[in-house]
C-alpha cells in the first residue's frame, strides 16, 4: 500500500494572495539612521580608533589577558615599592618618574617578535646589568617562547633582546641560575613531558641542552642551594585532581645537575593551603632564613603572591609557615597595570647598594572577560534588533506574514510510511506555529500612527530606547574592562600630576572632576588649588589616587602657577575644574607632550592676529589654518619650565595685569613660552569629546563669551607691547597622527 501523496490542494487553501508592501515611512528611515550614527558616535568617542596607534595597542591579549612585567625596589624583599615611586629619571625626553609596566608584549613586538603575553619574569645581574628572562606567547600559535631584555639604569628602562629559546613545544617560567661560573636555565617544558637544563653559550641569546633533568612533567620548579645541599621544588599537575594546584614535589642532590633524590615526604601538601602548592617565583635567603613564593589560589593564572618561611627543609622532614607579604596595593584598582591580579615574583640584591630589586608580572583583564562582555554587548544588539523590527511592525512598516509555501520532500522509498507521517505531524505543527505568527502579526501591524503627535511622541520615546541598548551593547563589546591604556614612549611610561584651581562655589564640580580623573592610568596625584571658601574636609573627594588641597591665602588666579615643591613628577596637566573628557583623551596629550616637553601641549587651541591683535575662538582658527594660542585650562606643561618662567622678575608685570582684570593668566605663560624659543612652543591635540560643566552651573568666569574676548584682546595688547608680538602660526593636521584633526 503506497502512502498517499503531500496534500498540495489542502496547502493551497492557506496560501495567501501576496500583498504589496507599502514603503517604509520616513521616520523608520529616520529612526534607523540615527541608531546607526548613535552606535558610530559612541564607539569613536567613547572608545576611540586612531590610525596610527602604538604597538601597545596592536598587541592584543589572549584568552589568558594582558600579562606584562614591572619593577619593584626596596630596602629589603618585604618593603618594595613601584619603581615609579623613587622617583627615578630617564632620558630621551620622556617624562619622570618612570613608570610601571616595565616591559610589555608591545615591548617584544617591536623589537621583531611577535607577542601577545609577557609573565614570569626572573632576573639575573651580571655588574651593571640586569637581565630579565620572562615567557612570551606567539599570538598565532600561542605557543610559549623564552625572550629576554636587559637594563644599565636599575630596571627604569630595558633593551629587548628578543626571543632567546624556541622549541618545539610550550615553554614557561625561566628560572636562571649560575653554577660554577656557567650560567644555567630551567625552563617549564612539561607539554613535552620533562624537565630539561640548558646551558648558556652566549649569554643570554644562546642557549644549549645540558641534560634532561626529570622524566616527569614538573612546573614553575626552582633549584636553590641552602645548607650544603641543592633543593629542586617543583610541581607535579600528573597526579589526579592535582590539574590546577600541583602537588609539590621536593627533591635533593649533591649538585644541581643532579642525580636527584625524592624528598621522603613526598608530595608535599601544604597544610596551610593546598592552593599554595606552586612556587610564584625563586626562593630567596634574608637575614639567613629562607623564603618561598607561591602562587595564590594556583594555576596559570592566580591572582596573587604570598610568602612562606621554610622552617625546617632536611631529606626527611620540610615544614613552612605563611609570613605577611604585602606590596603597595596599585590604587587604582582594576584600571592599574597590576590590579586585577599577578602570580610571579623575583626578588635579589642589587650588588651595589643596600636596594633590592624585585620583577612582577601582572594582569588587568581577567580570563573571560572579554567573552562575557561580548555575550552581554551581543544580547544587547539583539533586543535592539527585535525592536527595530516591532516598531516597523507597529507603524506598518513591516508586514509581519510568513508564507505556507513549504511542502514534504517526495521519498523514493516504498517502505518509509512511518517517517513520512512522522513528517506530516512536524509540518502540521510548523504550519500551527506560522499561523499563530502571522496572526501576532496582524494584531502588531499598524498599531502606531506616526502622523498623529501621540505616534511620533511613542515612535521618538522607542527611538531614545534603541539608541540606549545600542550604546550599551557597544560599551560592553569595545569598552573592554573600563580601563584605558597608557600610551609609552621608546617602551617607556611614566606619570603626570594633575592640577586644578576652584572654590567653594564650584565644589560639585569638583567631586565629579576628581573621582573620574583619578581612575586614568597615568595620573599620579591630584592638586587641588583652592582659592577662596570653605575647602573640602578629608574624605569628601572620592579618589583613587593621592589628592592633595591646597589653599591659597589670596584670591588671585596667579596662583595657578604657584611654585609646589611637593610636586613629584615632572609633567603637570592644568587642568579646569569643569572640564571633563576621556582618559584616553589625556593619556594622548600627555604622550605628545613627553615627545615635545619643551612646549605647552593642549585641547583648546586660540589665534591672536590683527592689527591690533584679537583674540580668535578655535573656529576662527581652524578657518585661517593655523593657532598660536594654547589655553592652559587643559594643557601639560613642564613643572618646572613652566612655573619658574611664570614667576621670573621678567613676568612681574604680567602677572599684575593678571590681577588688575582677574584674567588672562593663561595667555601671559603663552607670550613666556613664545619669548624664550624661535620654534613652536605650543602643540594642539583634539579630544574625542569634551564637556563644559561650566555650562550647567553658571558660575564661569568667562560665561559671557563677548566680554572675556574683548578682555583678552586687552591683554594681547598689552602683553605684545611687554614681550613682543605673538604670530607665529602652526597647521593643523600637521603631526601625522591624526590627533590633531
Amino acid at each position: 500500500m503506497q502512502p498517499p501523496s503531500p496534500p498540495r490542494l489542502a496547502m493551497a487553501r492557506h496560501r495567501r494572495r501576496p500583498q504589496p508592501v507599502p514603503s517604509a515611512p520616513a521616520y523608520l528611515s529616520t529612526a534607523l539612521s540615527v541608531l546607526a550614527l548613535a552606535a558610530l558616535v559612541y564607539s569613536r568617542t567613547a572608545f576611540p580608533r586612531f590610525p596610527n596607534q602604538p604597538a601597545t595597542r596592536r598587541c592584543r591579549p589572549d584568552a589568558e589577558g594582558s600579562w606584562s612585567a614591572g619593577v619593584f625596589l626596596g630596602d629589603s624583599p618585604f618593603s618594595l615599592k613601584p619603581i615609579e615611586h623613587w622617583r627615578t629619571s630617564s632620558d630621551g625626553g620622556a617624562a619622570w618618574p618612570v613608570a610601571n609596566p616595565a616591559v610589555t608584549c608591545a615591548d617584544v613586538a617591536e623589537a621583531g617578535f611577535p607577542s601577545s603575553f609577557v609573565d614570569n619574569p626572573f632576573l639575573f645581574i651580571q655588574g651593571d646589568a640586569i637581565y630579565m628572562i620572562f615567557e612570551t606567547k606567539d599570538p598565532v600559535t600561542s605557543q610559549g617562547d623564552i625572550a629576554a631584555a636587559v637594563s644599565k639604569d636599575a630596571g627604569a628602562t630595558w633593551q629587548q633582546l628578543g626571543v632567546v629559546l624556541d622549541e618545539e613545544w610550550h615553554l614557561s617560567y625561566p628560572y636562571v641560575f649560575s653554577y660554577e661560573n656557567k650560567t644555567y636555565m630551567m625552563p617549564e617544558s612539561s607539554k613535552n613531558g620533562n624537565l630539561r637544563l640548558y646551558r648558556a653559550v652566549d649569554f643570554p641569546l644562546k642557549w644549549k641542552l645540558e641534560k634532561v633533568l626529570l622524566e616527569k612533567p614538573l612546573v614553575d620548579s626552582v633549584i636553590i642551594n641552602y645548607q650544603g645541599s641543592y633543593w629542586l621544588l617543583g610541581s607535579d599537575l600528573s597526579s589526579y585532581g592535582a590539574k590546577q594546584t600541583g602537588e609539590l614535589c621536593i627533591m635533593y642532590s649533591s649538585s644541581p645537575l643532579g642525580p636527584w633524590t625524592p624528598h621522603k615526604q613526598n608530595p608535599i601538601r601544604n597544610v596551610d593551603n593546598m592552593s599554595s602548592a606552586r612556587n610564584g617565583g625563586r626562593p630567596f635567603i634574608y637575614n639567613g632564613n629562607l623564603y618561598r613564593i607561591v602562587k595564590d589560589r594556583g594555576g596559570g593564572s592566580g591572582h596573587s603572591i604570598k610568602m612562606f618561611k621554610v622552617e625546617v627543609l632536611t631529606a626527611n622532614e620540610y615544614k613552612e609557615f605563611e609570613v605577611p607579604f604585602v606590596l603597595e596595593k596599585p590604587l587604582k584598582g582594576r584600571n592599574a597595570w597590576n590590579g586585577v591580579r599577578s602570580h610571579h615574583l623575583d626578588v635579589q640584591q642589587l650588588p651595589i647598594g643596600k636596594l633590592w630589586i624585585g620583577v612582577m608580572d601582572g594582569d588587568r583583564v581577567p580570563s573571560g572577560d572579554s567573552v562575557h562582555r561580548l555575550t552581554i554587548g551581543y544580547m544587547f544588539y539583539g533586543v535592539t534588533s527585535i525592536l527595530v523590527l516591532l516598531l516597523g511592525g507597529l507603524i506598518g512598516a513591516i508586514k509581519c506574514t510568513l508564507p505556507l509555501r513549504w511542502h514534504l520532500p517526495h521519498t523514493e522509498k516504498r517502505s518509509d510510511s512511518f517517517n513520512i507521517g512522522q513528517q506530516f505531524f512536524l509540518y502540521h505543527k510548523f504550519s500551527s506555529l506560522i499561523s499563530y505568527v502571522n496572526k501576532l502579526g496582524s494584531l502588531i501591524g499598524g498599531r502606531i500612527n506616526y502622523r498623529t503627535w501621540k505616534g511620533r511622541v511613542c515612535i521618538a520615546g522607542i527611538i531614545l530606547i534603541l539608541v540606549v541598548l545600542t550604546c550599551i551593547g557597544t560599551h560592553y563589546i569595545y569598552g573592554g574592562n573600563g580601563s584605558e591604556d597608557p600610551y609609552p614612549i621608546k617602551g617607556r611610561y611614566s606619570q603626570f600630576t594633575l592640577l586644578t584651581m576652584t572654590y567653594d562655589s564650584r565644589l560639585w564640580n569638583l567631586k565629579m572632576f576628581v573621582e573620574h580623573y583619578s581612575k586614568c592610568t597615568s595620573v599620579r596625584e591630584i592638586v587641588v588649588v583652592w582659592n577662596k571658601g570653605r575647602p573640602p574636609v578629608q574624605g569628601e573627594l572620592k579618589s583613587m589616587v593621592p589628592v592633595r588641597v591646597r589653599v591659597e591665602n589670596k584670591n588671585t588666579l596667579n596662583n595657578r602657577f604657584n611654585i609646589d615643591r611637593e610636586i613629584k613628577t615632572r609633567a603637570v596637566m592644568e587642568l579646569d575644574d569643569d572640564i571633563m573628557m576621556t582618559c584616553d583623551d589625556l593619556e594622548r596629550g600627555f604622550k605628545i607632550w613627553r615627545e615635545h616637553p619643551d612646549r605647552i601641549v593642549g585641547y583648546y587651541p586660540r589665534l591672536a592676529e590683527g592689527r591690533p591683535l584679537q583674540y580668535r575662538n578655535e573656529r576662527y582658527a581652524r578657518q585661517q589654518g593655523g593657532y598660536n594660542i594654547i589655553l592652559t585650562g587643559a594643557a601639560f606643561m613642564d613643572y618646572g619650565l613652566a612655573f619658574k618662567r611664570y614667576w621670573s622678575k621678567e613676568a612681574e608685570i604680567g602677572r599684575q595685569i593678571v590681577d588688575t582684570l582677574f584674567n588672562c593668566e593663561d595667555v601671559l605663560l603663552n607670550f613666556l613660552f613664545a619669548n624664550a624659543s624661535s620654534t613652536s612652543t605650543v602643540e594642539y591635540v583634539k579630544p574625542a569629546w569634551a564637556i563644559d560643566m561650566s555650562k550647567f552651573s553658571g558660575v564661569a568666569i568667562s560665561r559671557n563669551t563677548q566680554a572675556h574676548y574683548l578682555v583678552r584682546s586687552k591683554c594681547l595688547a598689552k602683553f605684545s607691547e611687554i614681550y613682543g608680538n605673538l604670530t607665529a602660526k602652526r597647521l593643523f593636521n600637521s603631526r601625522g597622527d591624526g590627533w590633531d584633526v
